[in-house]
């Protein structure tokens, strides 16, 4: 895996479907991202459901982030986001967002939903800047630490 700098850019990212191939590069994603990962189940379980789109984001072959959503009638609920850490702040989290609402919006989805920990503040810039405001609070919702959750919503 390239190091990159907080200045660089991903240019030439791929997106296509998670597969079950894909699972150990995204698992290994996973499990460094989140103090408490999904598991292999969980994401099988999701790429089951015809209603839930899984995406993986590839530079060079190499998977560098994914994307986990659902839609249902007019409403994107984005479940799951996670890059690299050699590739964070190099626009792969704002590109497969990007994709979501692409996807969605052919769909006839117009909003969008998300919950999110209070302290992540990277997470918190990113989906501003993308529309989404916070609507409310989940309180504790986290049951690993107790911390709160922030409902944003977005409208397309």
């Amino acid at each position: 895996m390239k190091n990159k700098t907080a200045v660089e850019t991903v240019v030439d990212i791929e997106t296509r479907d998670m597969t079950m191939d894909d699972l150990e590069e995204v698992l290994s994603i996973e499990s460094v991202s989140f103090p408490t990962p999904w598991s292999e189940g969980m994401f099988l379980e999701e790429m089951k459901h015809s209603f839930c789109h899984d995406l993986v984001g590839l530079v060079e072959g190499q998977i560098i982030g994914y994307i986990s959503f659902a839609i249902v009638y007019d409403e994107i609920h984005l479940r799951n986001i996670a890059v690299h850490k050699d590739w964070k702040r190099c626009n792969v989290a704002s590109r497969l967002l990007s994709m979501m609402i692409n996807i969605s919006s052919g769909r006839g989805a117009r909003y969008a939903t998300l919950e999110v920990r209070e302290s992540n503040e990277a997470a918190l810039e990113l989906y501003k800047k993308f529309g989404f405001v916070v609507k409310g609070t989940r309180p504790f919702y986290y049951t690993d630490t107790g911390e709160n959750a922030l409902i944003m919503w977005a409208d397309f």
